[in-house]
């Protein structure tokens, strides 16, 4: 079978909704509230997450996303100069890793979510 997809959209949640919605924003993800406690964020038309007021500490410590970038050198100078780490509790990144595959670094969130912003080699 073949699929005509035009995105795939995660759900994650967030432990303070409140916190997480200031926190996608301040990365630069634009919001679109869907209902009071559930929201759309996304980069562009076809890239995006949903966040929910929603809470269970096993879900959310297992969540992962990968946002594959163009440049994940510039990406990680960009986000390390918002000092999100400083600004949110629970909030930190690891240093690029350079694998055969590509290159990545992970942050994680304030409700625990690991995101893995990564470029792909050529």
């Amino acid at each position: 079978m073949q699929h005509k997809a035009v995105s795939i959209r995660a759900f994650i949640g967030a432990k303070d909704y409140a916190v997480s919605r200031n926190f996608y924003k301040d990365l630069g993800f634009e919001e679109h509230i869907i209902s009071p406690d559930m929201s759309y964020f996304r980069v562009n038309d076809e890239i995006g997450f949903y966040l929910q007021e929603y809470y269970v500490k096993d879900w959310v410590n297992n969540s992962m996303l990968f946002l594959e970038v163009q440049d994940v050198e510039q990406h990680y100078e960009t986000f390390q100069q918002l000092g999100l780490q400083h600004k949110y509790a629970g909030v930190r990144f690891t240093p690029i890793r350079y694998e055969d595959w590509g290159m990545e670094y992970f942050m994680h969130d304030p409700s625990g979510i690991l995101w893995h912003f990564g470029q792909f080699n050529k």
